[in-house]
């Protein structure tokens, strides 16, 4: 490479390089210092504050939920669509991923249209039984909303993945006599299996750092990105809530490492 090669490679790095410094490197150290500043003891609060234990477990039990019902039902809904021609299909499937288009405020909004309490649930049971229902700013709205958020994401995936699907293994165990049942067990699982890693990966990591779904509806139950906003929003404790912010981080990359690890080296590519 010629000097002047070299000085062009290095005036086009340099802003890349700039850009690097100023807004990743430098915060994400200045982050990983600052629980020192209250003593070693703040690294480990998640651990040892049942308050903030309990809002990891809350995390961690909703994100899980959501996750394996969105796989479940995505799966279920993107093979079929991939499967199945009618008409009204493109329709169909623009449809139910036009939430990718709504930001997470939006999503909770429509939770509480629906269960908060001037909601159409809350109206109905009002009518019915004389006491306004609701469920939205519990587990239960927390549920709904991230399982509508993500749902779009796994159809559109299972939808793609199924596309891609070798045909000839089907119909070549088909024409062995195999049932239904050992098609889905031994060529359709094998063939998603990436594909259900990965998106299960992506799910989990969403749902744990989802922050506008939960800032709408997490008045009852209260999961980290919430506590953490808390934290440096309303006591000003930077050094618990970047505390916080580590163990979440952790906590997510761990779920992505593990499916790098046991996704055949398929998955997250």
């Amino acid at each position: 490479m010629s000097p002047r090669q070299r000085l062009l490679l290095a005036g086009c790095a340099a802003p890349a390089g700039a850009f690097f410094l100023a807004f990743w490197l430098l915060p994400v150290m200045r982050l990983l210092a600052l629980p020192a500043e209250k003593g070693w003891a703040t690294y480990f609060v998640v651990l040892t504050d049942g308050r903030y234990m309990e809002s990891m477990l809350n995390t961690l039990l909703l994100s899980v939920a959501v996750t394996l019902a969105t796989l479940v039902i995505g799966a279920t809904v993107g093979i079929y669509l991939a499967r199945r021609s009618f008409l009204g299909k493109r329709l169909l499937l623009a449809l139910l991923t036009l939430p990718l288009s709504f930001p997470g405020v939006i999503i909770g909004f429509f939770v509480i249209l629906l269960g908060g309490r001037q909601g159409l649930v809350a109206d109905l049971s009002n009518q019915l039984v004389g006491e306004r229902i609701t469920f939205a700013y519990g587990l239960l709205g927390l549920f709904l909303a991230y399982l509508y958020f993500s749902l779009p994401r796994a159809i559109a995936t299972y939808a793609a993945a199924a596309e891609a699907m070798d045909l000839q293994l089907e119909e070549a165990a088909r024409s062995l006599g195999a049932s239904r049942l050992r098609i889905v067990r031994d060529v359709w699982l094998p063939e998603l299996a990436p594909t259900t890693v990965a998106c299960g990966a992506i799910l989990f990591a969403t749902s744990m750092g989802a922050f506008g779904t939960a800032f709408t509806l997490a008045s009852k139950f209260e999961v980290v990105p919430i506590t953490i906003y808390n934290e440096f929003t309303n006591y000003a404790n930077f050094a618990l809530a970047a505390s916080l912010s580590i163990a979440l981080g952790l906590v997510t990359w761990l779920a992505l490492f593990l499916t790098r690890q046991f996704g055949g080296g398929q998955a997250l590519r």
